[in-house]
């Protein structure tokens, strides 16, 4: 398992950083006003501008976002769709389960599965063999 070709400096997100991110997924492309005013939509919200614009900075940092000015105002879009962000969170947290490098807890935890959690753990075994083969092949 690959993860896409790019991947953000920092993957970490917090709450707010999160809800922003995933504003952006569904917007594309958005202002500081675009996303506060959508944050502000529900009336139980009270949130500053400027930490709208903390949060932006922010992602930008760790490598989610990019930004270009356009008119007066900066519009923020996403380098990373949400489909490869889960890829990214998902090789990680798979790198990390397989650290753990005793294969007593990956058996233990493998035994526990549900039968539809095994046939996917099949169709991955067999999808890995089909790229060693091909990767053989060549």
């Amino acid at each position: 398992m690959t993860p896409p070709p790019y991947q953000p400096r920092q993957l970490s997100l917090g709450p707010l950083e999160a809800e922003i991110l995933g504003i952006l997924w569904k917007l594309g492309t958005a202002t500081v006003k675009d996303i506060h005013d959508r944050i502000l939509a529900d009336p139980d919200r009270e949130l500053a501008y400027t930490s709208v614009t903390t949060v932006l900075n922010r992602l930008t940092k760790k490598g989610w976002l990019q930004r270009h000015k356009q008119g007066r105002s900066f519009v923020w879009q996403p380098l990373v769709s949400r489909e490869e962000a889960r890829a990214i969170q998902a090789y990680e947290q798979l790198n990390h389960f397989l650290a753990i490098g005793n294969p007593d807890v990956v058996a233990a935890f493998a035994d526990r599965l549900d039968q539809a959690s095994l046939d996917q753990l099949d169709a991955i075994a067999q999808r890995l063999k089909a790229l060693r083969a091909s990767k053989e092949a060549k």
